[in-house]
This record gives C-alpha cells, structure tokens and sequence, in this order.
C-alpha cells in the first residue's frame, strides 16, 4: 500500500511538470508570435532566452521518471504512463525550440514593414496553442477522444499553411525583391505547422497509453 501511494504521488509530480512544460511552452508560442506581429524585439529576446527553461523542466521529467521506474518497477499501463510522459516531454522541448526560431525571425526582421497582413500565422499560431493545452489535458484526463481530435485541428493548421504558401508566392511574381521576407514568413508558418504536427504526437502518445495500440493521426 505504501509503494503504491508513493508511485501516485510520483506520477502527480510528472503530471504537474508536465502542465507546467505546457504552460510555458504555450507562453512561448504567443509570445514569440506576438513579438512578429508588434516587431517586438525585446518580447523575442525574451522568448529566445527563456527556450532553456523547457530544457531544465524535460531532465526535472525523465529524472522523475526514471526513479519511479527504479524504485517502483511499474508494469503495463503504469510503465505505460511513465513512458509517455518522456515522449511528451520530448515534444514540448522541440515546439520550445520552434517557438525559439520564430522569435528569431523577429529579430532577422528587425523591424521590416510586412509584405502582407500578417492573418494567417496569428490564426495557425491560435490553433496549435489550443493543441497544446487539449494534448495535455488528454494525458492528465486520459481522454482519447481528446487526442484523436488532434488529428482534425492539425489538417486546419495545415490548410491555413498551404493557403499562406499559395498567397506568398503570388506576391513573390508580383514583387520578386521581397522575396527574403517572404521566406522568412514561409518559415514561420512551416515552424507552426510542425507545432502542430508534434502536438499530434502527442495525441498519438495518449491513445497508446490507455489502448497499448498507437495510431497513426500525421497521416
């Protein structure tokens, strides 16, 4: 009884690492996509510098994690549970680090004039925060149709992305000379389309932990 009491509180702790992972990683996301609209060099400087707070939280998860799987020996969903919470862990540092490279776009900017209303990011950016937050509550709830639904909210991502490209490159005919902007902006919306595609992952991750089947909802 005492074992298992001490493996929940464990599994709490990885929970509450892992919102407070999703929080920021969320934080990141519209700060550095903010700093794009406002030409905010300082909230990007921001957003670049705290990238390494994911980081320290990702090791605070697998050292947790591994001591539980030490100390406890947990099998099947149990061991499942710790197993996703690393896969999660992993996601959330490599969208901090997407979230970085946009705020990186800011600043290579600096302060340019924008070749086109700048609609569709903010609209991409929107949506892969609601990813983050439903993917993690669909770990903490369990929940797969929660999960499952990011495979939906990521083909919206995706056609607000193939709508941006196409816009793009007609502004590129149109004015060839602001063609480095326009890669740059390409690049932002690719970095959000992959946001999403890791939320996904996420998803991915939670139905192999209540099912023990992973299905494949990139596709």
């Amino acid at each position: 009884m005492v074992r298992r009491h001490d493996f929940d509180q464990g599994l709490n702790q990885l929970r509450e690492l892992l919102i407070k992972m999703g929080t920021r990683m969320d934080e990141a996301l519209r700060e550095a996509v903010e700093s794009l609209k406002t030409a905010d060099m300082i909230k990007a400087e921001e957003v670049i510098r705290r990238d390494g707070e994911l980081n320290v939280l990702e090791e605070q998860i697998l050292e947790l994690g591994s001591q539980l799987i030490i100390t406890q020996q947990p099998v099947a969903k149990d061991l499942r549970r710790i197993i996703v919470a690393f896969k999660i862990s992993s996601d959330l540092e490599r969208m901090g680090d997407l979230a970085r490279d946009i705020a990186k776009v800011t600043v290579r900017l600096d302060g340019q004039n924008p070749v086109k209303p700048l609609v569709d990011i903010p609209q991409m950016a929107e949506l892969a925060s609601t990813m983050i937050s439903e993917s993690i509550r669909s770990y903490m709830d369990e929940n797969t149709d929660l999960a499952y639904k990011m495979a939906k909210d990521d083909d919206e991502i995706d056609g607000l992305y193939g709508s941006m490209l196409r816009e793009l490159y007609s502004l590129l005919l149109e004015n060839p000379e602001d063609a480095p902007q326009m890669m740059l902006l390409q690049m932002v919306g690719r970095y959000i389309e992959r946001i999403g595609d890791h939320a996904t992952n996420i998803g991915e991750n939670v139905v192999f932990l209540v099912t023990g089947r992973r299905p494949d909802l990139n596709s």
